[in-house]
């Protein structure tokens, strides 16, 4: 707000990211180049300090993404990041205007500057957090694909064995019971005969399954 070369700046302070209030920020400068800060602070250092501490809040959180390993990790860094992107931006935006409406006054040029360098810092660190976030959520999602597909060629091999014995099973089942089958006085080379043919079926079924999964895939 400008009115006869007052101007008034209504900024927030660092914002929390467990907290969805925010805390004004007024900073005052008279007609006469005298600045002055809502808690009753003067001096244009007042302001300077007020974006220090934006400053020192991204540091905290970029700290926080370069240990950072886990999709976890980067959510928190994300929550964290987003109000402080918010801010900043608006931050600069307030400052530009305010450049724009006094130019005369020299110290807005170098508040806006650190408050678009503060702006950009945050820009970045926003899209590297959500970058590496994605990259983990995409990473854990193949990693899940490739235990299903893992998974399924296990079952297919079991399937498989399964197809082999089967015919040798049910005929050792069969012969297994107490009926009697006509077979119990019969010679050595039957039952191996038998034994045989069931492992032949067995191979066929084996043969047609493979077959089968291959056309699917």
């Amino acid at each position: 707000m400008i009115a006869d070369e007052h101007l008034l700046l209504v900024l927030h302070k660092v914002p929390r990211a467990d907290s969805a209030e925010r805390e004004g920020a007024l900073f005052w400068r008279s007609a006469e180049g005298q600045w002055h800060r809502s808690d009753g602070k003067r001096g244009i250092d007042t302001l300077r300090e007020h974006l220090n501490r934006y400053d020192a809040a991204i540091d905290q959180v970029e700290a926080a993404y370069d240990k950072g390993a886990t999709a976890q990790d980067y959510f928190e860094v994300l929550e964290a990041i987003v109000p402080l992107h918010r801010a900043t931006s608006n931050q600069y935006a307030a400052l530009q205007a305010a450049r724009e409406g006094l130019p005369d006054v020299r110290e807005l040029i170098t508040m806006r500057d650190i408050a678009g360098d503060i702006e950009r810092a945050a820009d970045l660190l926003h899209a590297d957090a959500k970058n590496a976030l994605d990259y983990q959520v995409a990473r854990q999602a193949e990693r899940q694909s490739q235990y299903a597909n893992e998974m399924a060629e296990s079952g297919h091999r079991l399937n498989l064995m399964a197809a082999l014995f089967l015919p040798a099973s049910v005929l050792a089942g069969a012969f297994g019971t107490s009926l009697n089958s006509g077979l119990e006085d019969a010679p050595p080379w039957v039952f191996w005969s038998v034994l045989m043919g069931s492992f032949i079926i067995g191979i066929m079924i084996w043969a047609m399954t493979s077959a089968t999964a291959r056309r699917r895939k």
